[in-house]
């Protein structure tokens, strides 16, 4: 087993190629550790620190508090036991209390029960601290430009791949609204793109040069999105320790992006309906109008006139938005444009992460083109990420793709991905795989018998090459 200091260490020595290489976004700027490994701690700390993030420390549940209180957290890295208290119970407090704030749990065993009691307590997903460097680095890194996928450079429609008649269609609505002021309105499943068609749509308008501001309606409660979008001051509630800037006012003479619009409460639609109308707003808890000028594109993955036939959203507020719409379509509709992608990522992945991955087995392929790709794009960048970390070879293969791949396990006649045992299911392969199969280390890691190890695997009937 590698010492954390260890681990962190050689990260260290590697961090000018390995470490979360993202572009600078306001809203990545300060990350939370919160364990009592003060080794470790300290030693995550430098190597958040080289790669340009704020790093904070804290080595209870008591000191965390007091951090989230004053400062503006992105991401919280948490670890599964604290001295004052569990840090997966934990977890629910702070979504409770601040549902924008990400939470990576950090584990030092492969538990499954405390795994998925913290992924139902709110953690956006956990790590492993016994796992190796590069993993380690490479997990930290994914689950934190996962939250806010930034491009490698600036996006334009030239980055936008594939060749299928639906996505060319559609780049060329953006690229004739991209020249005006006019509102977009951007729809389609989610991970089908829409943060980067409106990068893309921003990158080509006159207001290129200044803030590009996204937010996702869905991460709030009411009153947290008023607040966040129409900032505070000091006083206006007992948490408003200072004055604070809303997005609207960041974004001002830029672009502001709300993604799942349909979310937002109808009471703060009317808010917003108000300000789309004159381009002034009042903070919480203040008298005076304060005026922006803004270009704002807004996305949602729901039908929204069905929506407004239910009485949830407010069809002044939808004509306003649509006023030039811009479907985008599913990756099951657009099935050529899998393997560009694919290609795409795995050179992306391969220069980022240092490993020189150059292509795929047809049998990988082969997946690939078979998978339903609920998660669209998105999903389909995480699973080339995933493979290109766990590659010994220059080529991806089968074995590296996960359970879900493999058994399709999320076609439309699957179970839940919140089902107990389909979570088991996906663990134990997830472990398995990280093990090479090694039936021993994996029981041993899961802090599992063997004979356990292989009444499971029975039971789910895994194998490394499990097919359709």
């Amino acid at each position: 087993m590698l010492l954390y200091s260890d681990v962190i260490r050689s990260a260290c020595t590697k961090c000018k190629v390995n470490v979360l290489r993202e572009p600078y976004s306001y809203t990545m700027q300060r990350i939370l550790i919160a364990d009592d490994d003060t080794v470790f701690c300290n030693l995550l700390e430098r190597l958040l620190s080289l790669a340009g993030y704020i790093v904070l420390k804290a080595g209870s549940t008591k000191a965390a508090k007091k951090i989230l209180q004053q400062e503006d957290i992105y991401t919280v890295l948490l670890n599964a036991n604290l001295p004052d208290g569990s840090g997966v119970a934990f977890t629910r407090e702070i979504k409770a209390h601040y549902p924008a704030v990400h939470v990576l749990v950090l584990t030092a065993h492969a538990d499954i029960t405390s795994c998925v009691r913290s992924i139902k307590n709110g953690a956006d997903d956990y790590i492993l601290k016994v796992d190796d460097t590069d993993k380690l680095i490479a997990l930290i890194k994914e689950q934190m430009a996962s939250y806010s996928p930034l491009p490698d450079q600036p996006v334009n429609f030239g980055n936008v791949i594939g060749k299928s008649p639906l996505i060319k269609k559609s780049i060329e609505l953006a690229e004739k609204v991209a020249h005006t002021n006019t509102p977009v309105l951007l729809t389609g499943e989610t991970g089908t793109g829409k943060e980067i068609f409106a990068r893309a749509i921003h990158d080509a308008s006159p207001v290129k040069n200044q803030a590009f501001v996204a937010m996702n309606c869905a991460s709030f409660s009411r009153n947290l999105l008023e607040s966040e979008l129409f900032g505070y001051k000091a006083g206006a509630f007992t948490d408003a320790a200072r004055d604070k800037k809303g997005l609207i006012e960041e974004a001002d003479g830029g672009t502001l992006f709300l993604d799942e619009i349909g979310e937002m409460n109808t009471d703060l639609q009317s808010k917003l309906l108000r300000f789309l109308e004159t381009g002034e707003f009042i903070k919480t808890g203040d008298t005076r109008l304060k005026k922006v000028n803004i270009r704002f594109i807004s996305a949602t993955n729901r039908n929204l006139s069905e929506e407004m036939e239910k009485g949830v959203f407010r069809e002044d507020l939808f004509y306003r938005l649509n006023v030039f719409n811009i479907e985008l379509p599913p990756l099951r509709e657009r099935k050529g444009d899998i393997i560009l992608l694919a290609e795409y990522f795995i050179k992306l992945f391969s220069k980022r992460l240092g490993k020189p991955v150059r292509g795929m087995t047809d049998e990988f392929s082969r997946y690939l083109q078979d998978y339903t790709w609920k998660g669209n794009v998105r999903e389909l960048r995480n699973i080339i990420e995933r493979s290109v970390i766990l590659s010994h070879e220059d080529i991806l293969t089968d074995d590296l793709l996960p359970f879900d791949i493999l058994s399709g396990q999320y076609s439309a006649t699957s179970h839940s991905p919140y089902d107990l045992s389909e979570l088991e299911k996906t663990h134990i392969f997830k472990v398995l795989t990280t093990t090479h199969w090694n039936r021993a280390e994996a029981a041993r890691l899961m802090n599992i018998s063997v004979s356990t190890l292989y009444r499971k695997i029975s039971e789910y009937m895994l194998s490394p090459h499990q097919q359709n």
